[in-house]
């Protein structure tokens, strides 16, 4: 019986920014205890290509391109997914992006963009998919927070900006609508191996002093985000709600 609080069998969970990386790891690992699949990215070839894979792995994939800081493409989205392939019952905002520069130096025009998507992409999509959420009286939503919301770093100052933000907006979300019986938390990446953390992966001084900061003494690998995923989506975190699950290796428990 206890295995069935992690089942996601007969849920249909939304995963932005997902057609690789570590959103696709996270949505492999849910469509693996059951739940169906609906894959976004703006890269339209790119996510055909992960449906199909995501299909012919034997898993239940759909894939929806839109941009999440679209309002409109957001809003249409949704509701054409509700339509189509059935209600959202778990909704996990993925998609974000990450631009270093010494902040004196910073473009403005990167500035908008990072917060754009990394803060204003989770609202939008957040504020049209609980609708339907609340409508039903039930549902998950699950925002890829970060360490950084905790720990500045040099050249990625708008980036932990809209992380902060983000884990704000996990909180606001809870208080506002926890009254349904939606839960809305947050997950905290440490250090991952990923394609965007490839030049300091790379880079031996950086290397060297991740290592020994971490308890864990070694980066993360994103299969190691599908337990938090599995449980935030599930039965088993419904009275877990504004928290941010962070999955760090034990770094911020002692820099």
């Amino acid at each position: 019986m206890s295995t069935d609080l992690f089942s996601l069998h007969n849920r249909i969970a939304l995963v932005t920014g997902a057609s690789r990386g570590i959103g696709l790891t996270i949505a492999k690992g849910m469509g693996e205890v059951g739940a169906a699949l609906v894959i976004n990215d703006v890269v339209e070839d790119r996510l055909r290509e992960t449906v199909e894979s995501l299909n012919a792995a034997g898993l239940h994939a759909f894939g929806y391109p839109f941009d999440v800081t679209d309002a409109s493409e957001v809003a249409r989205n949704v509701e054409s997914i509700e339509r189509e392939v059935g209600p959202i019952d778990i909704l996990f905002n993925n998609a974000g992006i990450q631009v270093r520069h010494p902040l004196e130096d910073f473009p403005e025009e990167d500035w908008d963009r990072v917060i754009r998507v990394n803060l204003t992409g989770v609202f939008l999509v957040s504020k049209y998919g609980a609708r339907g959420m609340i409508r039903r009286r039930r549902g998950k939503i699950i925002v890829m927070c970060s360490m950084q919301s905790e720990l500045g770093r040099p050249t990625i100052t708008p980036y932990a900006a809209s992380k902060g933000g983000a884990k704000m907006l996990v909180r606001g979300m809870a208080t506002e609508w926890g009254k349904y019986n939606i839960q809305v938390n947050g997950i905290g990446p440490g250090y991952f191996i990923t394609e965007m953390t490839r030049p300091p992966v790379e880079d031996e001084q950086f290397n060297a002093w991740l290592c020994s900061r971490t308890p864990a003494n070694r980066w993360g690998n994103p299969s190691e985000l599908i337990g938090a995923s599995v449980f935030l989506a599930s039965r088993a975190s419904d009275y877990v709600n504004g928290h941010i699950l962070y999955v760090d290796g034990g770094m911020l428990a002692c820099v």
